[in-house]
């Protein structure tokens, strides 16, 4: 249980005692009030709004209300002080005994501390990444492969189970696209002179090993065939070379998925067909006619009868055709499908897209909304583009690919962590830059480093006290003074960060604290260049250098945790 929420506790508890004095009637909703850290530290340790919030509901008075309950505050072991603050907020003042107890807790929870369980086991689906499976994965894709793989990993550590999903689009035109690329490059690997790749088809060179294996699978049985002989098995070949190349890039930036879900065979399977027996069985599809396109109609438009959605009926702006004028499924018809399955295995679902997708959510929620009853929370997060940039430059695409930078050749660069890393230093529906040189310089401006630099630092200290043979003592941590009891009270909103970003789906959040920690360490280190006295390691006194240090080692075990949430190695050394 971390601090917070043992104060949350103890508040009900002071809550609960005022309701059975009649001080407070019975029932009331609690759910509003809040104990957190004060906008200004010099008003204590933590907040409440319990008075601001309650006192209406209540029929009394803010500040006789917040006079109450300061009275039982005070009486707790762990509260030095407590004061009414404006109108009836509540500001408290810990006990130092308090503080120091939590960096002891630190210590037992390991890499524990953090650990939640907010979730109560609810089972989230985080869909992510779900790139067509016509080519390796390019840094369009990356920032919400590491959005998506970070906020999986951070709603499990916060009590939920995840299924990692990746839906492959292979049910399009754009897979009959790629199997008439890799037919031609067969043909030129049988030796035949393609020349140029004609327009239309995919040019990168990245599927010349999938015309040699094809080659080498079929001989030149398919040189001079028909196209329909040869489409379905060379696009069948062809997607799954395409996805072993895919999970190959994902696997270097330590991604991996639970569930490969693949469109054309839920397809084949029916689930579209079922979904819409379910939506017309609840009167949420019926059969009529779209209204004419606004101003001047196409030459090919027509009033055509189609299956249509209700997603008016659930916040959209109209009804949406699920199938097209030829029997097909539309893009909708079939995501609804895909979507309605996933509903069924989940209470909760997530979708990571890219921002092009925006005009989509709407009508993907009103289905979800309509298929789950209500029942399944579904979010939306959509990712803004990165720009890559060297020295301030936009960096030109690679030819060996195509037209795009490919993700394996920036990890094999920069490494997996730093861009980790860098994907979550700004909210994902910000732009970013991803610039070669700045994520890999030693500044402070560099969050990456910053905060690996701070770990590296800690580490070396252990090493620095055996290496001046200093016999260390137990830590007493009553030696703690001020600043260092500062840097506890940051590292003890650890759990509030993790549940705060869990609950907003949001693990940019982690970078951001870490980025203050780190920057809170860096300070009390350097307060030992300008006074002696300051330093961590103190041959002149063993007691003092073992608290500092198990104060450092705290700090460490935070900055561990926050990174193996973001998926990323915690430094000893920097080269």
């Amino acid at each position: 249980m971390s601090l917070y929420t043992r104060f949350t506790a103890h508040l009900d508890a002071v809550l609960d005692a005022l309701e059975a004095e009649g001080v407070l009637p019975a029932g009331l909703n609690r759910k509003p009030v809040t104990v957190e850290p004060p906008r200004d530290a010099s008003h204590g340790d933590l907040a409440t709004n319990a008075a601001m919030v309650l006192a209406k509901p209540a029929g009394t008075n803010p500040r006789a209300l917040a006079e109450a309950i300061v009275m039982k505050l005070q009486a707790l072991d762990d509260v030095q002080s407590a004061a009414i603050a404006g109108p009836g907020f509540i500001n408290m003042t810990l006990t130092d005994a308090t503080w120091r107890a939590e960096l002891a807790t630190i210590h037992a929870d390991a890499a524990d501390y953090g650990r939640s369980d907010l979730g109560q086991g609810i089972t989230v689906n985080v869909e992510y990444v779900s790139a067509n499976p016509t080519g390796p994965m390019h840094m369009g894709h990356c920032r919400g492969a590491v959005v998506g793989d970070a906020l999986a990993t951070l709603l499990e550590y916060a009590g939920h189970k995840v299924i990692r999903e990746y839906y492959i689009n292979d049910a399009g035109g754009q897979v009959d696209v790629l199997a008439r690329s890799a037919h031609l490059r067969y043909r030129e690997a049988l030796g035949e002179d393609v020349g140029a790749i004609p327009e239309g088809l995919y040019p990168g060179d990245y599927l010349v090993p999938v015309g040699q294996a094809l080659a080498a699978e079929y001989g030149d049985r398919f040189v001079g065939a028909p196209e329909s002989d040869w489409l379905v098995p060379f696009r069948t070949f062809a997607v799954a070379k395409m996805m072993d190349m895919i999970r190959s890039d994902l696997g270097l930036l330590g991604i991996h998925h639970d569930i490969f879900e693949s469109e054309a065979e839920l397809q084949a399977a029916g689930k579209p067909d079922e979904a819409e027996a379910w939506l017309r069985a609840h009167d949420l599809v019926y059969d009529g006619v779209l209204e004419a396109p606004k101003g001047e109609l196409p030459d090919d438009w027509e009033p055509v009868e189609l299956p249509l959605f209700r997603s008016t009926k659930f916040g959209d702006d109209q009804d949406r055709p699920i199938k097209k004028s030829n029997g097909s499924w539309t893009y909708f018809g079939a995501d609804m499908a895909y979507h309605f399955q996933k509903a069924q295995a989940a209470d909760q679902l997530i979708d990571i897209w890219g921002a092009d997708h925006a005009g989509t959510v709407k009508r993907i929620q009103a289905a979800v909304a309509a298929l789950t009853e209500g029942r399944a929370r579904f979010d939306v997060k959509l990712i803004q583009m990165v720009r890559l940039l060297r020295d301030g430059e936009p960096v030109k695409m690679s030819k060996r690919a195509g037209n795009f930078v490919t993700l394996a050749d920036v990890v094999r660069e920069v490494g997996k962590d730093v861009v980790r890393f860098t994907m979550l230093t700004r909210k994902a529906d910000a732009q970013m830059d991803f610039d070669f040189a700045k994520v890999v310089e030693a500044s402070k401006d560099n969050p990456v480093f910053y905060v690996q630099y701070a770990h590296a630092r800690i580490s070396s200290l252990g090493r620095r006290a055996q290496e001046a043979g200093i016999d260390l003592p137990a830590p007493d941590l009553s030696l703690l003074g001020t600043a260092e009891l500062g840097l506890v009270k940051l590292a003890a909103q650890f759990p509030r960060v993790v549940e705060g970003a869990a609950q907003a789906r949001e693990p940019h959040r982690i970078a951001f604290y870490l980025n203050d920690l780190a920057s809170a360490f860096h300070g009390w280190w350097n307060m030992g260049n300008d006074d002696p006295g300051a330093r961590v390691i103190r041959a002149d006194d063993p007691a003092l250098t073992a608290t500092r240090l198990s104060l450092a080692q705290g700090i460490g075990q935070i900055i561990r945790n926050g990174l193996a949430l973001m998926g990323v190695a915690a430094l000893t050394e920097m080269q």
